[in-house]
């Protein structure tokens, strides 16, 4: 089983909102969105699970999220990730 991450946070330029948020996140190719990520989910799979975005109190409002993110680590991970993005540059040309 895979080393997993499961809590991380963001501040942003703009004003976002957990509702904003998940809807991006949902259109993004390679990432789940669930209520409740579960590191057993991740296990063996490429996707990424995100969930549980809230307002993040610590920073400025309206700037910053808190969410619970879910990987197995010994599948995406740098090299994965690198491919991953070779791949959607050369979609993009």
């Amino acid at each position: 089983m895979g080393a997993v991450v499961g809590r991380g946070g963001a501040e942003f330029d703009r004003d976002i909102t957990p509702d904003a948020a998940l809807e991006v996140l949902g259109r993004a190719p390679g990432v789940v969105v669930t209520d409740v990520p579960n590191p057993l989910q991740a296990t063996g799979r490429d996707e990424v699970f995100v969930g549980r975005v809230r307002r993040d109190q610590a920073a400025a409002e309206g700037k910053g999220l808190n969410l619970f993110v879910v990987g197995d680590n010994l599948r995406k991970g740098a090299a994965l990730n690198a491919v991953q993005i070779a791949e959607e540059l050369l979609k993009r040309r």
